[in-house]
Formats: C-alpha cells, sequence, structure tokens
C-alpha cells in the first residue's frame, strides 16, 4: 500500500517525465524545474533519484540517447542524428552514455563539470557556516566571519558546476549542525559524498571515531590506522578535511598537548573544544 508520501514523490516524478519529454531536445536545469514544479531543487532532486533511481538530468540524457539510437535505427546518418536530438557534438554524445553517477575523481578534478551542488550560508555561534551537497550527501562545510568569502571558496573549487543556493532544501541538515555549535545536539551525523585517497578516508574515519568531549594527537591517529610514522600524512589528511565539524579534525592537538593549528581559526578550535568538553561533561553528571 502506498504511503500519501510515495503517492506524490511518484506524481512529481510522472509530472517531471512528462515535462522532460515534452520540450525535448532542450533540457531544464534543476532551477527551471523547482519552478515549474513549485518545489526546493533539492528536494526535487533528491526526490526524484529516490523514486526512479537517476536524476532528472540523466533521465533527460537517457531519453536523448534513445531517440539517438530510434534515429540510426531508422536509418538517419549519425551526425544528422547527433543535432535531430540536441547534442551539439559527437564528443557530447560519447560523453553522455558513459557518465557514471556521482561525483568522480575526475569529476571532482574539472571543477564538478556536469554536476550541481546545492548550497546554503547562515549566522551561527561561531560566525558564518556554509553547507554545500550533492544529490548524494555533503560534499562541503565550512567556517568563516562573513558568508561572501565562504561562497566564493565553493564556487572556485566547484567553478564547473552547477551552483544553487538552497536554504529551505538543505535547512533540516543545516539545523542540526547550527544545534550541535549551540550544544543541543552532540551527533551530527549526516550522508557525506566526498572525494579522498585510501589513506584519507582511513584518517577521515578515525577522526570521526574520537568520542565527544576527548581529543587525540597526529602520531596516535597514526598509530591507530596502523601507521605510527605517518604522522606528518595525518597532519595532511586533517589538513585537507572539505567538511568541519561533521569530520571533527578540531578534536586533533599535538602531541604536547597544544592545539596546533585549525583551517577555520584556532579560536574557533578552542571554542568547540571548550564547548565540547562541558556537553560531555554535563552528560556524565546526568547519567551517574
Amino acid at each position: 500500500m502506498k504511503t500519501k508520501q510515495s503517492a506524490e514523490r511518484a506524481e512529481l516524478i510522472e509530472r517531471v517525465c512528462a515535462y522532460l519529454q515534452e520540450i525535448h531536445p532542450r533540457t531544464a536545469s534543476l532551477r527551471e524545474l523547482g519552478e515549474r514544479f513549485h518545489i526546493s531543487p533539492f528536494h526535487l532532486q533528491r526526490s526524484f533519484k529516490a523514486g526512479a533511481g537517476i536524476t532528472p538530468r540523466q533521465f533527460a540524457d537517457n531519453l536523448r540517447l534513445q531517440r539517438f539510437k530510434t534515429q540510426v535505427r531508422k536509418g538517419e546518418r549519425i551526425t544528422d542524428a547527433i543535432h535531430a536530438v540536441g547534442y551539439g557534438s559527437s564528443s557530447r554524445l560519447y560523453e553522455r552514455s558513459d557518465e557514471s553517477l556521482g561525483m568522480t575523481p575526475s569529476t571532482y578534478k574539472k571543477g564538478g563539470a556536469g554536476m550541481t551542488i546545492f548550497f546554503s550560508a547562515v549566522s551561527c555561534p561561531l560566525g558564518w557556516l556554509l553547507v554545500a551537497a550533492t544529490d548524494r550527501g555533503v560534499c562541503k562545510v565550512s567556517l568563516g566571519d562573513q558568508p561572501g568569502p565562504l561562497i566564493d571558496d565553493l564556487s572556485a573549487e566547484f567553478d564547473n558546476a552547477e551552483r544553487l543556493r538552497d536554504d529551505d532544501g538543505l535547512g533540516f541538515w543545516v539545523e542540526r549542525i547550527v544545534a550541535y555549535l549551540e550544544g543541543w545536539q552532540p551527533d551530527i551525523n549526516l550522508p557525506l559524498d566526498l572525494r579522498a585517497t585510501a589513506f584519507q578516508l582511513k584518517v577521515w574515519r578515525e577522526l570521526q571515531a574520537i568520542p565527544l568531549g576527548e581529543t587525540r594527537s597526529y602520531s596516535e591517529i597514526a598509530a591507530a590506522i596502523g601507521q605510527p610514522s605517518a604522522s606528518r600524512a595525518v597532519a595532511n589528511a586533517c589538513a585537507r578535511n572539505p567538511v568541519a565539524l561533521l569530520i571533527p579534525c578540531h578534536r586533533i592537538i599535538r602531541a604536547d598537548s597544544s592545539l596546533g593549528g585549525y583551517r577555520w581559526g584556532i579560536e574557533r578550535k578552542r571554542a568547540l573544544l571548550a564547548a565540547e568538553k562541558r556537553y560531555s561533561n554535563a552528560a556524565d553528571g546526568d547519567s551517574s
């Protein structure tokens, strides 16, 4: 038996698919689809993929590819069929027909070419917070004094991606992070969409295993992942952490117990550790 939510999602998918078929060979951006169907672009993307297994863009690409094949089977010359279904060139055909899901390392190196990244920037107890996500999960979390530089940094990192501001669509995830910063939410485990080496992933997973209110040194993390001589590499992995707070690199300190560096400012690191310590002590008091 279908729930009301699944029925509404199925109806949305049907309407979006019908519209994309109607306007073919032209396609539509998520922004245009969101405005047409009165839904946040981020929610539209997630709902469509959850119900159909692909994104609206991938549906349009599949539609274009199938119509290309139909044209060729009818005897149309390949070059004519390429332009008839909306491909600008033969290279666009081959690029689309072999496109993989998600943001691969090669796509990341190309500045997120072909991807849509949603973002939101809000004020928070540590200044300003930017959260960016693909349809798979959070890909960037950054902190700063003003929203402009954070948005500029996102644009520079993903310069070839379609970037859409969607404060409503990302609201739930942003609220969880802000609640953590305000001391109301100790757990901010959210889905992630990250590009990383195997070594970086090892380090980041170990950071996520550090309990609230505790810290580790670079050498302790290196030992924990079975590479005790890799302290410097651990430090580099921490410095390249793209999602502040979600991967808690602020819980890493030097062997002499000094705070060391922090990409988002040493005062923010000090404030984060102090707040987590207070929260942890309060929780221990409640359980005793």
